[in-house]
Order: structure tokens, then C-alpha cells, then sequence
């Protein structure tokens, strides 16, 4: 039984160390991979809800046949600039941006993503929703690309916590 304890305490550490990496690369490939298939018309099953949020919030002034390629540009930049690390500091925020267009359909077309609104989404609705997952990532990659580390030592981030929390006081806030 010792031997099982050991083996997953390593897997434990190894996962812990490698877990941010792994997630860099998840949220670029998914970026890049949902961009590029928006170059390709019907293959994105974003496409028809996207150029119609993008259609509604510019009074229809951009037409899917521009939009489209924007996003699709606008999406695979982010996913290179994850993946490759390189202006993290630019593409977290235009990751932010980019994400809270595609949550606006839940509003702006509650009929086409809720069958009974905010409890029930359609299968529309619910590949939105997933999207809070994509802007929790993008918020734990912003804070490691300003330098920020993920403790792993228990003890070590108790003792971090204290000195957030001494410093918070100190603050006022």
C-alpha cells in the first residue's frame, strides 16, 4: 500500500508542476483550432450565433463574409500567442474581450440559447456556457504571465496567504 502512496504523491507532484504548461497549451490549441475552422464557412459550429452577435452589436454594419475572417484571425492570434508565450500581456486582454462577445447570444438571443431561461440551455446555450471555463483559464495564465507562481508546498502557501493577508490589512482592503 506504501508503494501505491508513493507512486500517486509523485503523479501528484509532476501533475501540480506541469499543470499550468498543460493548460497554456489546451487553451491555445483550442483558440487557435476554433479560429482557423472559422476560415472554412460552415465547419465552425460557432459560426451562425457569432456572425449574428457580431451583426447585432454593429447595428449590422459588418456582414459575416468580414466578420467571420476577423474573428477567425482575431482567435488563431490568441492561440499563437498563448502557445508560444510571446505578448501575454496583449492577448490576455484581448482574450477577455473576445470572451465576452461570445457570452452576450445568453442575452441577446435568449431564445436561441435557453429552452427555459437561465436554468435549461439549449445545446447552443450550453457551448457558451463553457466559455466561463476558457475565461477562468485565461484569468490563471494573466496572473502567471504578470509573474504570478502556483505554490505548490502546502506550508510555503500558508505562509504566502499570511503576507497577502498582512498586506491587504496594511491596505485598507
Amino acid at each position: 500500500m506504501d508503494t501505491i502512496a508513493v507512486v500517486l504523491e509523485k503523479l501528484r507532484i509532476t501533475i501540480e508542476k506541469k499543470g499550468i504548461a498543460v493548460l497554456r497549451i489546451a487553451v491555445g490549441i483550442i483558440f487557435f483550432w476554433f479560429g482557423f475552422l472559422k476560415f472554412f464557412g460552415q465547419l465552425s459550429a460557432a459560426e451562425a450565433i457569432a456572425s449574428k452577435t457580431i451583426s447585432w452589436l454593429t447595428f449590422d454594419t459588418l456582414q459575416p463574409k468580414v466578420s467571420m475572417p476577423i474573428l477567425a484571425a482575431l482567435e488563431c492570434l490568441i492561440g499563437i500567442g498563448i502557445l508560444t508565450k510571446k505578448y501575454m500581456e496583449y492577448v490576455i486582454p484581448v482574450l477577455y474581450f473576445q470572451m465576452a462577445g461570445t457570452l452576450l447570444p445568453l442575452v441577446i438571443f435568449p431564445h436561441e440559447t435557453w429552452e427555459i431561461a437561465p436554468f435549461v440551455p439549449t445545446l447552443e446555450g450550453q457551448y457558451i456556457l463553457k466559455n466561463a471555463v476558457l475565461i477562468a483559464a485565461g484569468i490563471v495564465l494573466g496572473a502567471i504571465a504578470k509573474g504570478a507562481k502556483l505554490i505548490q508546498d502546502p506550508e510555503i502557501a500558508g505562509k504566502a496567504k499570511q503576507i497577502e493577508e498582512k498586506k491587504e490589512a496594511e491596505s485598507g482592503n
